[in-house]
């Protein structure tokens, strides 16, 4: 099995995404792989309160949804980002929702909520 096997799999499975993305520690670890790719075992477990059992399985749900993949680099095992399962769940799930009345519909609340906020900040002055 190579790394274009974990990267693009025939087929995602969404149940195991969104199961491995509903825990919080897991979706820390995917933060900290995003914000610097290839860390150590070692490396994420001094991010999180959490035991080195705890993180590893963790860093196994994730590798089994597909969104962490392993390297071996000498004697180091060094664990990746995969975004490809989550931007197919972007497009399936998300996108669809995201056309354009949609958007306007949420910029209209978002202005709203902003008037509302600065109508009652005015008021707290006064």
């Amino acid at each position: 099995m190579t790394i274009w096997s974990h990267i693009f799999p025939d087929v995602i499975d969404d149940d195991r995404v969104f199961k491995a993305m509903a825990d919080r520690s897991r979706r820390y670890l995917l933060d900290l792989l995003f914000a610097r790719d290839g860390r150590t075992l070692t490396e994420l477990e001094s991010e999180l309160e959490m035991t080195r059992f705890g993180v590893m399985k963790h860093l196994r749900v994730l590798e089994g949804a597909g969104l962490v993949v392993t390297k071996w680099s000498g004697r180091e095992k060094l664990h990746y980002l995969n975004p490809v399962p989550i931007r197919l769940i972007h497009n399936r799930w998300i996108d669809k929702y995201t056309e354009r009345q949609v958007s306007a519909l949420a910029d209209l609340k978002a202005e709203l909520e902003s008037q509302a906020w600065h109508k009652s900040k005015a008021r707290k002055r006064a």
